[in-house]
């Protein structure tokens, strides 16, 4: 496996972490090599030491990665196999050096002429990287080799610069050795999605238009942007989650039946209901879709600072760190059903999670008594940071006197199961390394996520902001996120 921005802050914060979970697991072989790839001139002792310490101030901390207990003979046998290549990404000899070292690799530990290259760079190198990979002959495959590419976010910036960055790395790569990476899809929860819906008889008839009355998906982070101004004042808080994060939460759950788990079939299933979400006109765009930059306030009883105070954020800056939106699905399953998507930094908590409402019962029968009102029905599938599934639903108070109140039954993977922390990317390399393409994205689900999301852009880069900061850090989001759902009568789940 080569890591092309080894020293980078992805792989010492997600890639390696995953690496070693593989390795406490007994998912990696003998005979696995990780390569490291970067322009910072170091040794391979000295990046073996960069990582050994991140990886122990990860030990008792709560993070999107954290270790109850650091195993030192797991990051022993991993930190023996790694080795370090300094390099430049547009250097041509970068790749030639890189091939003379690979095949050492070869004859001395047998990875079989196996490649996993892993882009973890900036989206600017993805096509170049590729290219320069072909062009030394290191993604040609022979007999049983294989070699495979992973691709991080962002995978363009909008429709156009998706289809052209799909152009460029195919005339390199065949669609099957491309894995483009989206971590959400890694989590035990989204990956239970379909195994709730289609190995339980239970839910698949209450799936559709008849039973649903909305669907909510939100992903609300506690962080900023901190030092990342520099990238979220070319991307915001759309391009950053929406067509990748959100809409695979949205595939997944709303997708048909496919006839098996083959990759293929899964990922044509996705694809189609995501070209089955309605396009927005230019008005419907700026109705239904809210943008909002955070101010100054508290959170996690912290004071912290506006997005526009940032470093390397300009001053006046129109750049959404929120945004919310009301889609509709054309066809039999969802027609009438509302998904409502919502995503933002620096908000009162940390959660990420599919709420699926379900039609109100009917009210005649209680008239004659105390209830006055109906409680609706909740399933709520957590995907972070407390991974499960939760049912809500009416149950009667005790006492004489009929009085409701709702009950959750709720279901943990921490405490059923007793997993062990991850950072989602587990699942993901691991399949990338036997060839299971299921939980990535083709060319054509993500150039159908980027036509869904193309009237938004196109309509606020026609229409600036004139009221940002338009929320407080710390709070729920934007008030017009709030009307949003008013207009039908709806209201946003309650951020805990």
């Amino acid at each position: 496996m080569v890591i092309f921005g080894a020293a980078g802050d992805l792989t010492k914060r997600l890639v390696v972490p995953a690496l070693y979970n593989l390795a406490n697991n007994h998912r990696l072989s003998e005979q696995f090599r990780l390569v490291g790839v970067d322009l910072a001139d170091m040794s391979a002792e000295q990046w073996r030491a960069h990582l050994t310490d991140a990886m122990k101030g990860y030990v008792g901390k709560d993070g999107e990665f954290h270790l109850d207990e650091f195993v030192q003979t797991t990051w022993q046998w991993l930190t023996e196999k790694m080795s370090y290549l300094p390099g430049d990404l547009s250097n041509p000899d970068t790749y030639r050096r890189l091939d003379q070292h690979l095949a050492g690799l070869d004859k001395t530990a047998g990875t079989a002429g196996n490649r996993l290259f892993y882009l973890a760079v900036a989206d600017r190198f993805f096509g170049p990287a590729v290219a320069a990979l072909g062009a030394a002959g290191l993604t040609a495959e022979s007999g049983r080799q294989w070699r495979h590419v992973i691709i991080e976010k962002p995978f363009g910036h909008d429709l156009a610069s998706a289809k052209a960055l799909n152009a460029e790395i195919l005339k390199t790569l065949r669609e099957r050795q491309i894995y483009r990476i989206d971590h959400f899809l890694g989590k035990e929860t989204v990956q239970n999605i379909m195994v709730l819906r289609f190995a339980n008889g239970l839910f698949e008839p209450l799936w559709n238009r008849q039973q649903i009355d909305h669907v909510q998906i939100t992903a609300a982070e506690t962080v900023g942007v901190e030092q990342r101004g520099k990238f979220y004042e070319k991307a915001g808080a759309l391009r950053d989650m929406v067509p990748n994060h959100l809409f695979q939460l949205l595939s997944m759950t709303a997708m048909e039946p496919p006839l098996s788990f083959d990759a293929d079939a899964v990922r044509a299933k996705k694809t189609e209901i995501i070209q089955a979400i309605k396009l927005l006109d230019p008005d419907e765009a700026l109705k239904d879709a809210v943008r909002g930059q955070y101010g100054t306030g508290r959170v996690l009883d912290e004071e912290v600072r506006s997005y526009r105070q940032e470093p390397n954020v300009a001053p006046n800056s129109t750049t959404e760190t929120y945004v919310a939106c009301k889609l509709t699905i054309d066809n039999w399953r969802w027609a009438g059903v509302p998904f409502y998507l919502r995503t933002g930094k620096y908000l009162k908590s940390r959660s990420t999670e599919i709420a699926i409402r379900f039609h109100q019962a009917p009210y005649a029968l209680f008239r004659g008594t105390d209830v006055e009102r109906m409680h609706p029905n909740w399933m709520i599938l957590r995907i972070q940071p407390d991974e499960g599934i939760a049912l809500e639903f009416a149950a009667k108070y005790p006492g004489p006197t009929v009085r409701l109140d709702t009950v959750s039954m709720n279901f943990a993977y921490k405490s059923y199961f007793n997993v062990e922390g991850s950072t989602g990317y587990e699942t993901l390399i691991y399949d990338c390394m036997i060839g299971d393409a299921t939980l990535f994205q083709r060319a054509d689900t993500v150039e159908a996520s980027w036509q869904v999301a193309q009237p938004i852009l196109d309509a606020w880069a026609n229409n600036p902001p004139r009221d940002f900061p338009n929320y407080a850090a710390g709070s729920d989001g934007p008030a017009a996120a709030d009307e949003l759902l008013a207009r039908d009568g709806r209201a946003w789940r309650p951020l805990a």
